[in-house]
């Protein structure tokens, strides 16, 4: 190694065993290096003799340097020198067994190294082909015959070339465009037929003795397939080569797929459909088809299923490209060509797909979804098409089951078992959208399909738990859209197939997953029981057993209580007969879920607790008698609220403003469960028809309440009893007011963001629901909420930019919105007075300070248009009229010279106000609709203050202002609105920087 060598070696080390000074010093004489005039010299020379890949790359990096940015410059007997130096290397140096030529061979280098060495024949090409080298191709074709190493090279140039050049698949500068376009037609007139010719030659030699080659020249050639001419390849030499490759078995399976591609690149070809109808009839696919359906190699079954995939896609946008041109004299026999095609490629399609891995059919599932959209728009789906959909099914059932090795996993749900069906779930979503798209196109086809499907898994008792469950899901899929009449005596086969999916005792059941979507499809078909009552007892009894709410695995047990609770809500009336059984039969499932020994995911804790509201479903009906109600109300209600009394009283939470984890979660437990349970009752029997059940829902809510004083630090709590209290409202009505005054302080009390955001949600359903009856509440506690909501607010705009929207950002935006909405319920339910109280007068200007500001200049449109319907509402409530007294003093000036100038003018003059978009010109009808409103509460003071103040200030011509307030004055709002837009157009120009400085 001299010392040339040595300094690339060193500048290459990546293992810090070379001292970084040395390094430096390596790196630096090598840039050196690379200005001297005759590197390129140094490095050929070096090139041909270091036996160091390090040395060797560097200097063919550098002759790239050398070539792209002063080949041009060189004399001819330079460049020459190059060329001919690069195509002696090209040629292995035309090196033998006794050759005493110290060069290295080719064969010997890195792959690497090769591949640079490609690179740069293709940037001489690129400079040089084909007016100053016009034998580039031929003399890499002449030197072919030196053996494999030569090839090999060759094969590499022409993948260069594609990839720096050629392939479309890269961006490319209008100058490159240019170059690839200058090659390939010099290409096409000079030498394309010779280098097919001897790709021909190469394939036929070596794929005895070198199968890997000939599949490299295969792959090559592949790629060259879509632009050079079809008649080249797809012809009586070729063709038959490439398919004897690809259905011999004993061939290198490479070599085969290699085939398999090309085949693929010549049906792929761009033309029209009697052309492309013809060439798939030379390349007689269907001989290939018929041959070929056997078990194959992975990765040649991969692109086998491409191949014909691609093949089936051709002819179905054949029969496309022949509808849409409209009727001819070839159409009939064009269409009967695409149905004897179709009949050859579909069967080798469906193997692969049904006996292929994952990867093999993923590649078909865009051609099946197309070739069923295609029978759209038949009118029926008969013969062939029939036989077709039918093979399309079974490959879906077949492609959807679980691998029958993951059984245990899935049951038991471990880490394998979760992957498994995670991974099945995002297979299954290609599958499952042909389906539905089969079922759209031949209900009947596949309704009759899944009969026989499950009538053969159902009538085995020995059936496989994945057999079982795709059964049932197909089954439950087909019923998202399934009428009703459908599922009534006499609707067909539905119906005779959820009748035996109900009355069969399931192989497997006691399987999760079975389980499972046994209970979904029950669940979707809950109509079916509604019109076959005698079906009644045999669900309930899957929902009340260990094939439901007791079975032992919890992700069975917790999703079969929410899907009860769905059942129930459909069929309330229809169970009262068996209200006592399930009452029983749920007595340990109730007692269960608030029990401090129960520990459950927080998921599967509120799956559990809608056990309770199907019970409340239940019992809260009108048809159930008073005295019987009470009783089953009294007992559910009263071992709940005696276990939080026991609770609160207990030594052990005395003293702890938090609580321990078991003693919170089974606070949390109740008070859900009494939540559930409640939503079975609304406010008209509970506190009118049936004041008994109320009283006892008011004294839960009682002992509830006390759980926040008795924990005020626990911030899990709080938000429960929030909770709870919404539910309240809809049960008890107006009887939760005696509680609101006690609770709405101690919920203030030490509020953050998020939780005075989930209690102002509390006030608003209460202002929505009732209104001005909520007055006087609302007068002693509004002062609070407001003054809470300032203290968190910030004093000056939210922060922007990147990582400035925190969670705690986030969390006071989301209080602010709801601040506003606060605002807005209270001004739309004639509440406004509570703002002008004289426990709220101190508070009230910077209430409608900040109301302005978010009126104008808040980021979230929507926002500004809930503040700017605040403002109308305040200015309807507080001005008066032009014979009236204003209600706040002060009041009507403001709006005139700051709401009316900021909102109405300055604000919709603004650039970054868009009319086109939907939010803000819905913003702009508001304000519109608010300028009718000030003139009608403000009169001339608002029109003299916008011709005098306002629209001189923005440059508006005096004619114009003019037309402004005769508008206002006499045009209704819809008028007015086509003015104003056309006001702005017109004005915008006018403005010269930031409306808002004015």
């Amino acid at each position: 190694m001299d010392d040339f060598e040595r300094a690339i070696f060193f500048s290459f080390d990546q293992s810090g065993a070379v001292d970084t000074q040395l390094k430096a010093q390596a790196m630096a004489y090598c840039e050196q290096a690379k200005q001297s005039p005759k590197i390129w010299h140094a490095c050929l020379d070096k090139f041909r003799v270091s036996q160091y890949a390090e040395v060797q790359f560097w200097c063919l990096q550098t002759l790239e340097e050398v070539l792209q940015q002063r080949y041009r410059l060189l004399d001819g007997q330079e460049r020459l020198f190059i060329r001919s130096s690069l195509m002696a290397a090209f040629c292995n140096f035309n090196l033998d067994d006794s050759s005493a030529d110290p060069a290295i061979p080719i064969v010997s280098r890195p792959v690497f190294v090769k591949n640079k060495l490609a690179q740069l024949i293709v940037i001489l090409i690129f400079i040089e082909y084909p007016i100053d080298w016009p034998s580039a191709f031929l003399d890499m074709i002449g030197s072919l015959s030196k053996g494999p190493v030569v090839v090999d090279m060759f094969i590499r140039v022409l993948n260069s070339l594609d990839e720096e050049v050629i392939s479309l698949d890269f961006p490319r500068t209008p100058e490159e465009c240019a170059g690839a376009t200058r090659i390939k037609d010099a290409m096409r007139q000079q030498c394309i037929s010779q280098i097919v010719g001897a790709w021909y030659s190469l394939i036929v030699m070596y794929k005895g003795e070198s199968p890997f080659l000939s599949a490299a020249v295969l792959e090559t050639m592949q790629k060259y397939v879509a632009w050079i001419d079809i008649g080249l390849v797809a012809n009586d030499t070729f063709v038959p080569l490439l398919f004897e490759l690809l259905v011999s078995s004993h061939e290198y399976p490479k070599l085969r797929g290699a085939a398999a591609e090309c085949l693929l690149a010549i049906v792929s070809k761009r033309m029209d459909a009697p052309s492309k109808l013809a060439l798939l009839q030379q390349l007689q696919t269907g001989q290939a088809c018929s041959r070929i359906m056997e078990a194959q190699e992975p990765d040649f079954a991969l692109k086998l299923t491409a191949l014909f995939t691609g093949i089936a896609t051709e002819v179905l946008e054949c029969s496309k490209k022949i509808d849409l041109n409209g009727a001819s004299a070839q159409s009939p026999a064009l269409a009967e060509l695409v149905t004897v095609m179709l009949d050859e490629v579909l069967p080798p399609v469906f193997y692969f797909m049904q006996n292929g891995d994952e990867d093999t059919s993923t590649t078909t599932f865009q051609f099946l979804s197309n070739y069923v959209g295609r029978m759209k728009r038949s009118t029926a789906v008969t013969g062939k098409q029939a036989d077709h959909i039918a093979q399309i099914l079974a490959v879906v059932f077949t492609r959807m089951r679980y691998d029958g090795a993951s059984k245990e996993s899935l049951d038991k749900l471990d880490k394998e078992g979760m992957e498994e069906e995670e991974r099945m779930a995002d297979y299954r979503k290609d599958l499952l959208s042909l389906f539905r798209s089969i079922n759209r196109v031949a209900p009947e086809l596949t309704r009759s399909f899944i009969e026989t499907t499950l009538t053969k898994v159902l009538g085995k008792v020995d059936s496989p738990f994945e057999d079982v469950e795709a059964a049932i899901v197909l089954l439950h899929v087909m019923g998202e859209g399934i009428t009703e009449d459908a599922l009534k005596p006499g609707g067909g086969v539905v119906e005779k197939m959820v009748g035996a999916l109900l009355s069969t005792n399931l192989p497997c059941h006691s399987h999760r997953l079975v389980a499972l979507i046994y209970l979904e499809t029950v669940t979707r078909y809950v109509q079916f029981v509604q019109h076959h009552l005698d079906y009644i007892p045999q669900v309930l009894a899957v929902f009340l057993d260990v094939r439901g709410m007791h079975n032992p695995n919890p992700h069975v047990s917790s999703r079969a209580s929410y899907l009860f609770m769905k059942f129930v809500k459909v069929l309330r009336i229809q169970l009262v007969p068996y209200l006592e059984n399930i009452l029983q039969s749920l007595e340990d499932i109730l007692s269960a879920v608030t029990s401090s020994k129960t520990t459950v995911a927080k998921g599967d804790l509120d799956d559990r607790s809608y056990a309770f509201e199907a019970i409340g479903l239940l019992i809260g009906m009108e048809e159930l008698p008073v005295d019987k109600q009470a009783t089953f109300v009294s007992a559910l209600l009263m071992p709940l609220c005696a276990q939080v009394e026991a609770i609160l009283a207990s030594d052990e939470v005395k003293g702890d403003p938090i609580g321990s984890v078991s003693t919170v979660g089974v606070l949390q437990q109740i008070i859900l469960a009494i939540s559930y349970l409640s939503k079975g009752f609304g406010d008209h029997l509970a506190s009118n028809n049936r004041p008994v059940i109320g009283n006892m829902f008011k004294q839960s809510l009682d002992i509830i309440l006390q759980v926040v004083p008795s924990f005020p630090k626990n911030k899990v709590l709080r938000s429960k009893v929030i909770s709870f209290l919404h539910q309240m409202v809809e049960t008890l009505g107006s009887a939760v007011f005696p509680a609101l005054p006690t609770i709405i302080q101690q919920l203030l009390a030490d509020s953050e963001p998020k939780d005075l955001l989930e209690f102002i949600q509390l006030v608003n359903q209460l202002i929505n629901k009732f209104k001005s009856s909520l007055r006087d509440i609302l007068q002693d506690i509004f002062p609070a909420i407001v003054g809470r909501v300032f203290a968190l607010l910030p004093q000056n705009v939210f922060p922007e930019g990147p990582g400035s929207q925190t969670e705690e950002v986030r969390e006071l935006l989301e209080l602010q919105r709801h601040y506003y909405l606060l605002l807005h319920a209270l001004t739309s339910n004639d509440l406004s007075s509570v703002m002008l109280t004289a426990q709220s007068s101190h508070l009230l200007k910077d209430i409608v300070g900040l109301l302005l500001d978010a009126s104008c200049k808040h980021k979230d449109v929507l926002i500004r248009k809930i503040c700017v319907q605040v403002f109308s509402k305040m200015i309807a409530d507080w001005c008066g009229s032009r014979i009236e007294e204003e209600k706040v003093p002060g009041f009507r000036q403001f709006v005139v010279e700051r709401f009316a100038a900021d909102c109405c003018v300055y604000m919709v003059l603004d650039s970054s106000f868009n009319l086109r978009d939907a939010n803000t010109f819905s913003l702009f009808c508001e304000i519109v609709a608010a300028n009718k409103l000030i003139y009608e509460k403000c009169g001339n003071d608002f029109l003299i203050h916008l011709a005098t103040q306002v629209l001189p200030a923005v440059h508006c011509p005096p004619n114009l202002a003019e037309q402004y307030c005769l508008h206002i004055q006499r045009s209704d709002v819809k008028e007015l609105k086509v003015f104003y837009k056309t006001f702005i157009e017109k004005l915008r120009p006018e403005q010269n920087g930031n409306i808002w400085r004015r």
